[in-house]
């Protein structure tokens, strides 16, 4: 078994999406992790929340610089994660296929070290 990364990236402003869909989403998202734990494949997951939130750590000059915010901006950010472990990429992808239909957001699927 190989534990991987989906990670969730949502657009950056606009707010929440309406509320039917983000049920609906949530729904089903829901029974995914449903089937992912009763596969014994679920690790860990959740939402983040945005990324104005964030606090940036910066070593600098044997120091740590702190900022607010996130360390870049950009058009989409990391809006949540999932931890799978599964026997081989195709699974995971394929579990990365259903979380793409679920929220209609793009994820990526990255494979720990190790």
């Amino acid at each position: 078994m190989a534990q991987y990364l989906l990670s969730i990236y949502e657009p950056a402003g606009d707010g929440l999406p309406d509320p039917e869909f983000l049920d609906t989403v949530m729904r089903e998202l829901g029974v995914i992790r449903e089937e992912l734990a009763a596969t014994g494949s679920w690790v860990f997951g959740q939402g983040l929340h945005a990324p104005e939130t964030a606090t940036v750590l910066r070593p600098r000059d044997g120091e740590v610089l702190v900022t607010d915010g996130p360390f870049v901006e950009g058009k989409e950010y990391l809006g949540g994660f999932t931890i799978i472990d599964v026997p081989d990429l195709d699974a995971a992808l394929e579990w990365g296929r259903r979380y793409a239909l679920a929220t209609t957001l793009p994820i990526e699927v990255r494979p720990f070290q190790g």
